[in-house]
């Protein structure tokens, strides 16, 4: 039972205190993508240690030799504990998905229809009368790239160029799919494990990723400035979609966030490097111990 007890404490220790001293490992955010794959190995290997601790105490009921016909109670019970799991995060990605894609439909055919379209290279932008200056991606087939009428007559073409790079990086990288796989645990989870500033976090680490992009794009001056400039805007757009504002505190952090070299004194390749390293071996682990305790097991 020592290994489906591991199991267990894997997955409880990966659904409560681990994502919260991710949150305030804030340095980490110098290294976004590795960051984000640490986040998402978690988040696995979480689901996977709580699908599997069932299955993996069924040897040590039964013994290493099952016999269907006499003990099926215990295999169906340990399917029903982990059918608990599974059912509970596809109903969240079922009502996730259909609230997020509801969303973004009713919000494309809105700025097709109110907004000036683009041309070329730039058929995918639509331009509203709004003074306010706003700037966010609708991902999906049909994507678009909202930007408002205050947002051109305040930005220099640099820095409207670092924004229309950082909304395309959302949109070819898929972030939005990023973000509703977290989303979808984060809903799956009774609501005493929820950590919102893990959820936070996550959101903070993709936009700095479309930073990047931005900064390839019109260099970090430019880049921050837009930043600056996309703060005061109406949050960071409707439900369903990625902007680029967040406000004054998201604004200053990833302004810090665009040039980063090192990490705690290491380079951030190397920081990378051992974080892609502890993603492979957290996902690893659960499969580890369900495969060790169900070693020599046979169904007869």
């Amino acid at each position: 039972m020592l290994l489906v007890a591991s199991l267990v404490v894997l997955a409880a220790l990966l659904a409560w205190p681990v994502p919260r001293a991710l949150a305030r490992a804030t340095a980490l955010r110098r290294a976004p993508r590795a960051a984000l794959v640490l986040w998402q190995s978690t988040a696995v290997a979480a689901v996977l240690a709580a699908l599997l601790a069932a299955p993996a105490a069924i040897p040590a009921v039964v013994g290493r030799q099952m016999r269907i016909s006499e003990q099926w109670p215990v295999l169906a019970i340990a399917a029903a504990l982990s059918g608990m799991v599974a059912v509970r995060l596809l109903l969240s990605a079922d009502r996730v998905g259909r609230s997020l894609r509801a969303a973004r439909r009713r919000h494309r055919e809105l700025v097709d229809l109110l907004g000036v379209p683009g041309e070329g290279p730039d058929r995918h932008v639509r331009v509203l009368e709004h003074t306010t200056p706003t700037a966010y991606c609708v991902p999906g087939v049909r994507r678009r790239v909202v930007l408002t009428q205050g947002t051109l007559e305040r930005l220099q073409p640099d820095e409207l160029s670092a924004v229309i790079a950082h909304e395309r990086a959302h949109l070819d990288a898929r972030h939005d799919l990023v973000m509703e796989f977290f989303t979808v645990v984060h809903e799956a989870m009774p609501g005493f494990l929820r950590c919102d500033a893990a959820l936070l976090e996550v959101h903070l680490l993709i936009e700095v990723l479309a930073d990047r992009a931005a900064v390839r794009r019109a260099g970090p001056v430019s880049t921050g400035r837009a930043i600056v400039a996309m703060a005061a805007g109406s949050g960071s757009g409707p439900a369903g979609s990625m902007g680029m504002g967040g406000g004054a505190r998201v604004a200053t952090a990833r302004i810090g966030l665009l040039d980063a070299q090192h990490i705690a004194g290491l380079p951030v390749a190397v920081v990378a490097a051992a974080m892609y390293a502890v993603s492979a071996v957290l996902v690893a682990l659960p499969l580890s111990l369900y495969g060790l305790a169900i070693a020599g097991l046979t169904v007869v």
